[in-house]
């Protein structure tokens, strides 16, 4: 076939010569064929790529196609319903909402109703008026006995992505949405920026294994970094990240084409290269190392609430936590229990996959774990994992947490378009990215308002969901008001189906 190409290539070179010896004009083309016969004659030199060898020039038209493939698929073949990771039919509510734009169906529901596995919440006979609950009073006071800076937390905030992960145009964007929403913004692992802290919008500051802001020179823990940062009044709540939901028991990866010199500056880190941070903490270990740093935390912040986040593994674990908890008189504020499901910019497959629990299965066990050791009064519980609609809230905090987080539908919220190009530095929407031209097609100062605008609506949709079901706080939510089909002809609540444990 290499043969082939070039035979044919010498053939019409000597078309065209003598066709320009005749007519001058023709002399032009050879602009054109010259650079193509010398990228043939590379591309079957080259030992790399097999079809491109076999298939000079055309071989590569299988790599174009793969590179439309997500798109052709996303724009033209998946319906409504079935696309992955997220739906079109939530991605278009999502940027509904936040261009504040008509949010309403058609025609009544696309879902199979009758299909295992779908859910909803019954109404009652005697519903609310929509007035009565008001969506800004929709919050959980964040905050146990050795708090002394309790924190009202919104039901609904944006969940853990680092400066680094998206651009500093999407991180400035999230944070004033917050600020103009009332809303926390957690930063991730990769430390605090000027980008979440221009605004002024509220944020939970999250410390993960590799203490990217507060992180001495090899690497560990540095107290007074981390006091002089912790004490800031933007810095509501602090949270030890123990394990995320897209790659448990994985460290964070940072990408070293996303790691800039201004990246690397404020993560204490090499600049270029690829950020792997350690699958576990060094400055403590085992349940009362845990115990004791959140104490640590806690006093060097001022006594602001803290927290962990994980995601669920074995439970034993968890339970002897708990125990720990009882024991030791010390409790956490918070737990944050990321699922499975959660999403990420850069995870191996098999993590992504086939590690971690469900956050259904996740936090029923934490729920349960603290209720039986008589821990939940004390304990907050934030839960995140596909939460984007104002029913996927409702149904979560039926099942035990007290308020969600939410990473993708931020995102959405800022324009992103699931172009699955997080980890490749080349998201053309300039959320994922630290290209400097991508990410200045994001214009904060029109983002900003989407980020609220979501928030606000996704709220409000709160609201009228408790208002139709005659329920007056998301803190009356239980089991027993999410429904679930069984089979086409049997159904059960959450209670039937999750036995609530009691302490």
């Amino acid at each position: 076939m290499r043969s082939l190409f070039l035979k044919i290539s010498l053939v019409v070179l000597a078309l065209q010569g003598l066709l320009s010896y005749f007519w001058h004009p023709a002399v032009w083309s050879f602009c054109l064929t010259v650079p193509i016969l010398i990228l043939g004659i590379e591309e079957g030199m080259q030992e790399k790529r097999t079809i491109v060898r076999n298939f000079p020039i055309f071989g590569r038209g299988r790599y174009f196609m793969e590179f439309l493939r997500p798109k052709i698929y996303q724009y033209f073949i998946e319906s409504d319903t079935d696309g992955t990771p997220i739906s079109r039919i939530i991605r278009s509510v999502v940027y509904q909402r936040a261009k504040e734009q008509l949010s309403s169906t058609p025609f009544g529901t696309q879902l199979d109703i009758y299909a295992p596995g779908y859910e909803w919440i019954n109404h009652s006979m005697s519903p609310l008026p929509l007035d009565k609950i008001k969506p800004d009073t929709l919050r959980v006071t964040v905050g146990g006995k050795g708090c002394l800076q309790p924190y009202s937390l919104s039901i609904f905030n944006i969940s853990a992505m680092s400066f680094g992960a998206l651009s500093s145009n999407a991180i400035e964007s999230l944070n004033w949405g917050a600020k103009e929403g009332s809303f926390a913004h957690n930063t991730g692992e990769g430390g605090l920026s000027p980008y979440h802290l221009k605004h002024g919008g509220d944020i939970i500051w999250q410390i993960g294994t590799g203490y990217f802001g507060c992180r001495n020179k090899e690497g560990t823990f540095d107290e007074e970094k981390f006091a002089e940062s912790s004490k800031l009044p933007q810095v509501k709540m602090i949270e030890i990240k123990l394990s995320q939901g897209a790659k448990p028991g994985h460290g964070g990866i940072l990408p070293a084409e996303k790691n800039t010199p201004e990246i690397a500056t404020i993560r204490g880190v090499e600049p270029h290269t690829t950020v792997f941070s350690p699958s576990a903490h060094n400055s403590f270990t085992g349940h009362k190392g845990l115990l004791g740093f959140i104490t640590k935390l806690r006093n060097l912040s001022g006594g602001k609430p803290v927290g962990f986040k994980l995601c669920v593994g074995n439970p034993e674990e968890f339970e002897e936590l708990c125990k720990e908890m009882v024991s030791s008189k010390i409790t956490p504020d918070f737990i944050t229990v990321d699922g499975g499901e959660g999403g990420t910019g850069a995870a191996p497959l098999e993590f992504s996959n086939s590690i971690g629990m469900s956050l259904t299965d996740g936090l029923l066990i934490v729920s349960d774990l603290l209720v039986k050791y008589d821990l939940k009064k004390e304990i907050k519980i934030i839960a995140a994992g596909k939460v984007m609609t104002g029913f996927n809230i409702v149904r979560i905090i039926a099942l035990g947490a007290d308020a969600c987080y939410s990473a993708r539908g931020m995102m959405l919220s800022l324009g992103c378009i699931q172009a699955l190009e997080c980890n490749t530095n080349k998201c053309p929407t300039g959320v994922a990215t630290q290209h400097k031209g991508l990410a200045g097609g994001l214009v904060v100062r029109d983002k900003y308002k989407r980020v609220h605008h979501y928030h606000k609506h996704t709220v409000e949709s709160v609201a009228e969901i408790l208002a139709a079901a005659g329920i007056e706080s998301t803190a009356l939510l239980s089991r027993k008001n999410i429904w679930r089909r069984i089979s086409p002809t049997s159904i059960k609540t959450y209670a039937d189906i999750y036995e609530q444990k009691q302490s």
